[in-house]
């Protein structure tokens, strides 16, 4: 069950704080719409790994790892996601690697 909530935990915290960095970045154009959904979503992956860690969902020891992981997770995700802008569900779909980056960074402990 703590792989299931740290993968739905990292799917759903960077993608929302992404969303919410691409608002705010939109009033710089388009360069800070991508911007502001990258440093949102990079602050999603602070966020989620907080969460997890808070939640015993992953060992305090492991948490950097898992940040690291997701952190790049999220990097492939935006350019997934800006490269597919004309589908709505490809974006939304990126969004899994970010929380398929955090299980595997968690390895066997959770």
């Amino acid at each position: 069950m703590r792989r299931v909530l740290l993968f739905l935990t990292m799917c759903i915290v960077p993608g929302f704080l992404a969303v919410l960095g691409s608002i705010a970045g939109n009033a710089f154009g388009k360069t800070g719409l991508f911007v502001g959904a990258v440093l949102g979503g990079l602050i999603g992956v602070t966020a989620g790994t907080r969460i997890a860690a808070w939640r015993d969902w992953i060992p305090r020891s492991s948490a950097p790892r898992v940040y690291v992981f997701s952190a790049v997770g999220f990097v492939i995700a935006a350019l997934i996601a800006g490269n597919n802008l004309w589908t709505p569900l490809i974006p939304i779909a990126a969004t899994c690697i970010v929380g398929i980056a955090a299980v595997v960074a968690a390895g066997r402990t959770t």
